[in-house]
């Protein structure tokens, strides 16, 4: 029994879920005996043959020279039963195992070719990809989506479930990068003040102040913000969305951090603010279209209309959806970018 094991049976908790299902205390010794039980199915063969030949009667020389010959066979026999699963047992497994794989990726690989095969031609003017689908968003794109640019209205009204889960897996992504490589307000194991500290100092990331690029950054940095809130706000009238417009602003926000450092950008975007942003932004842009979506199933007038097209407050939700996704994705690349760098924002 490893020492994390006695440690949690002696916690107040561990005692406390045997006497909520009625065990108290006498569960805690039937645990124990059923340990001691499976502690005695796990002795060896070689054991239990001592302990049952441990008294070898005195009714003669052949008696007790046939039980001798037997106890070695029964010891050669343990030897070898134990010994199996090492020398043949992992290798006939790991046979079993390839061949297994091999069938079933040649079964899987099967099943989609066969499919394939039922698919229409690629490049023939008749499938439906061609015809239907294209012809639906060219010709009832406006008149639906309200946006006069078809590719957002696509993206953000009938293909607008596969971007709210696009928007979540760069969340995740973030989460994961965060849980991976944050070390600041960290606190690990082997891990001592004095590592945190040295990795929360800023002399080592911004020891070199280049007075060009905080210039140039002066001017740029506003520009590229603005650029990127006009490409996310007339995302539904001309090329550009949320994607597009958020990958601007993530990289003004990369290059303020890179001119200015961590202390000036800390004033206005912090971890904190990363977290708020997106969860409101993924949850604002959840909520919107599941309104739209529940409207739409049922046949239902949207309480927001889609506008006059070309307006900028037309779309519908669409000028919303481009808002929250931009968001997400600023949010996404700045977060990246500081924790790879430092492993903080």
């Amino acid at each position: 029994m490893s020492k994390k094991n006695e440690k949690y049976e002696s916690t107040l908790w561990y005692r406390l879920k045997y006497w909520v299902n009625g065990e108290e205390e006498d569960g805690i010794v039937e645990k124990e005996t059923d340990k001691y039980e499976a502690h005695l199915k796990r002795v060896s063969v070689e054991d239990r043959v001592y302990r049952a030949f441990s008294e070898i009667p005195n009714d003669g020389e052949e008696e007790r020279a046939h039980y001798e010959e037997l106890r070695k066979e029964l010891l050669e026999l343990s030897k070898r039963y134990e010994t199996w699963p090492e020398k043949r047992g992992v290798k006939i497994f790991n046979r079993i195992y390839q061949v297994a794989a091999v069938i079933l990726c040649v079964f899987i690989i099967g099943i989609l070719l066969v499919t394939v095969s039922y698919l229409p031609e690629f490049g023939n003017k008749d499938n439906p990809s061609n015809n239907e689908v294209s012809e639906r968003y060219i010709e009832k794109g406006l008149e639906e989506t309200g946006a006069t640019n078809i590719v957002t209205g696509m993206i953000l009204d009938y293909r607008a479930f596969d971007t709210l889960g696009e928007s979540h897996v760069l969340f995740i992504g973030a989460c994961a990068v965060l849980i991976l490589l944050r070390v600041d307000q960290v606190k690990k194991e082997n891990t001592t003040k004095e590592e945190i500290e040295e990795a929360n100092t800023e002399e080592i990331y911004e020891k070199d102040e280049d007075t060009i690029l905080k210039k140039v950054a002066f001017f740029l940095v506003p520009t590229i913000m603005l650029f990127g809130i006009y490409v996310i706000l007339n995302g539904h009238l001309s090329p550009g969305g949320g994607f597009s417009g958020g990958a601007i602003i993530g990289a003004g926000l990369i290059l303020y951090l890179n001119a200015f450092g961590y202390k000036k950008i800390q004033r206005f975007f912090t971890y904190k603010t990363f977290s708020r942003i997106s969860i409101v932004s993924l949850l604002c842009y959840a909520c919107t279209k599941g309104y739209s979506f529940y409207t739409g199933a049922n046949h239902l007038e949207s309480i927001v209309p889609l506008g006059t097209p070309g307006a900028i407050l037309s779309g519908g939700f669409i000028l919303l959806l481009n808002i929250c996704v931009g968001m997400v994705v600023a949010c996404t690349m700045y977060a990246f970018y500081t924790l790879f760098r430092k492993g903080g924002m």
